[in-house]
């Protein structure tokens, strides 16, 4: 199978690939570094292509797409209720400022 052939993957790995594929595109990455870490992406969940061979479509236990939460909650727990909050205010006055910025 030559590289780049993307006969392997099942239709919900293409799927998956276009959908995030879309998504960096949104956020002005180019075309082809967007299908890059698209495909990047479905392989860590997937372990790549998943057509052929017994023991297809088994799951990886650690998809990317659950790992922020985690990350994200173990770092907010470790912080004092004044620290987030003083998080929370500075957010806040972020987003604020950006909307006023971008209102004109």
């Amino acid at each position: 199978m030559p590289q780049g052939d993307k006969s392997a993957y099942t239709d919900k790995q293409k799927r998956k690939a276009e959908h995030i594929e879309e998504g960096y595109k949104e956020r002005g990455v180019s075309e082809k570094e967007a299908e890059r870490r698209a495909w990047a992406t479905v392989n860590k969940d997937d372990g790549g292509g998943n057509k052929s061979g017994s023991g297809r479509g088994t799951r990886t236990g650690n998809p990317a797409a659950h790992k922020g939460g985690e990350k994200g909650g173990a770092a907010s727990a470790s912080r004092s209720a004044a620290e987030r909050s003083a998080s929370a205010k500075k957010a806040a006055a972020t987003r604020k400022r950006n909307a006023e910025h971008h209102a004109h």
